[in-house]
């Protein structure tokens, strides 16, 4: 009889009551279903309103959210900004996705003009349009500088325009779609092992490089070495990454070259 896997990795999924859409929650399912393929174990602490945080993390995830419900978390989340930007600070891997990027900036102005104060993991403002303005909606290929990340995909919805600070560099650059305001091609932000991004999908699902990155920062956060991760292939996730950027070239929206 085989024990259990040497090595665990703690993951810490904020508000995925409240902060869920189009299925966020699926970046869980696929960072637990990559590490049981992996043989690394995968401890997911799922923290609530009012729930403590964990002492020790080494995997923070946070979906996304419409504009009520980032007004219900926003005053906890900021009350918690310290711990997580020591966090980020120690290389903890983070994923924040659209609502939840947004709050893991400085601050996000709502188009009614309330300004919800932001965690400022990520050197980054969010400012709502005028009312009536065009949503960025759609498909999305993007080409990330992270090492042995490459191409991500997904579909992003959101009206927030995101204006990375100097303190910021972005995730990726926009090939098509929209990104973080539509006109200066940056997609999401990075900070150390924190990555900031508006892809859903849900988005690990589709970009096995991506979960795989996560998954070794995670490892070297509590181990101090936790790579190079064995190799496994995995079809289906590779044919939904190669068919969301076959959709992404044909629907997408194109920056002008």
């Amino acid at each position: 009889m085989s024990g259990g896997p040497e090595q665990t990795i703690r993951v810490v999924d904020l508000y995925p009551e409240v902060m869920n859409v189009y299925a966020d929650r699926g970046n869980v399912i696929a960072l637990r279903a990559r590490c049981r393929a992996l043989g690394i174990g995968c401890e997911a602490t799922a923290v609530g309103l009012g729930d403590p945080l964990p002492a020790e993390a080494d995997l923070v995830l946070i979906g996304g959210g419409q504009d009520r419900e980032q007004r219900r978390i926003a005053g906890e989340l900021a009350s918690r900004a310290g711990l997580l930007r020591e966090w980020a600070d120690g290389d903890t891997p983070m994923l924040a996705v659209c609502g939840g990027f947004q709050l893991f900036g400085r601050f996000y102005r709502t188009a009614e003009g309330d300004e919800l104060i932001g965690t400022a993991v990520f050197d980054a403002v969010t400012v709502a349009p005028a009312r009536g303005a065009a949503r960025c909606i759609g498909d999305v290929l993007a080409q990330s500088g992270v090492e042995g990340v490459g191409e991500v995909v997904g579909f992003e919805n959101h009206a927030g325009r995101t204006y990375l600070g100097p303190g910021a560099e972005a995730f990726a650059r926009v090939l098509h779609g929209h990104g973080n305001n539509g006109d200066d091609r940056t997609e999401g932000a990075l900070y150390r092992e924190a990555i900031g991004t508006y892809l859903h999908g849900s988005l690990l699902p589709k970009n096995m490089a991506l979960t795989d990155r996560l998954i070794l920062g995670a490892l070297r956060h509590r181990y101090g070495d936790g790579g190079p991760l064995p190799a496994i292939d995995d079809i289906y996730a590779e044919r939904a990454h190669r068919t969301a950027a076959t959709v992404a070239r044909e629907r997408g929206r194109s920056y002008p070259r």
